[in-house]
């Protein structure tokens, strides 16, 4: 299997959990250190040459990838007004053009196998909206007409395409906030704490097993119930 953005937070909790699991893991990172029982492979999604290399170099090393999760992204907030076209584009290349890329490149290999599944981590941002994020929410929308133009154009070859839509989870990312945004987002949380990115992989695996081969299309929100209903 092969995770983009696979060193650090949900993307190398989703590894951890898949390796443990018994699978074969490739993830991909931006030129950062990579933990020594990964196999790791330098990759910029934005970069097409990149996303072959990188698929290349997994498949010689663990064979055909099975199981793609779409996991690398960037943000670059700021209100609407402020918001340069450059930020715009920059933040919808790599979140979702990217997902793109390594998900045209997966299903090349799984489609000689008849067999696959495809995982994008998406956000509850897509679904509720952010101030100051319309270039990440409108990325992360993106994500769910992807996924689920990938599962009726694939699906008879027993190809899945799923979106997980995390909440607020415990990251690098939401450690930089501050505490007065802290509890403002925690206010509007049902269950009141931040997602682990532990339970992000969870959710993950699920859709990767036998329990979950007959789900496609679907997004999953693993956001405490911050986005139910929508």
């Amino acid at each position: 299997m092969l995770i983009t953005g696979g060193n650090r937070g949900i993307g190398l909790a989703v590894a951890r959990a898949f390796a443990a699991n018994g699978d074969q893991v490739a993830i991909t990172h931006r030129g950062t250190s990579v933990p020594g029982d990964l196999f790791g492979v330098r990759c910029d999604v934005t970069s097409e040459a990149d996303v072959d290399a990188a698929f290349t170099a997994a498949e010689a090393e663990h064979g055909p990838v099975e199981v793609l999760v779409s996991n690398a992204g960037i943000t670059d907030d700021t209100l609407l007004l402020r918001m340069s076209e450059e930020s715009f584009t920059r933040v919808v290349d790599a979140n979702l053009t990217g997902a793109y890329r390594v998900a045209k490149r997966a299903a090349g290999g799984m489609l000689k196998q008849r067999r696959g599944r495809m995982i994008f981590i998406s956000s509850v941002v897509a679904l509720v909206g952010a101030p100051g994020q319309a270039n990440y929410a409108a990325s992360k929308a993106g994500l769910i007409g992807l996924a689920r133009s990938i599962a009726r154009e694939l699906g008879s070859r027993s190809i899945t395409a799923n979106v997980i839509a995390p909440g607020f989870i415990d990251t690098d990312m939401t450690a930089d906030l501050t505490d007065a945004r802290k509890t403002e987002i925690l206010a509007n949380v049902p269950l009141k704490r931040y997602g682990s990115a532990d339970e992000i992989a969870g959710a993950a695996l699920f859709l990767a097993s036998d329990a979950g081969a007959y789900v496609s299309g679907a997004v999953l929100p693993v956001d405490g119930g911050l986005g139910m209903g929508i």
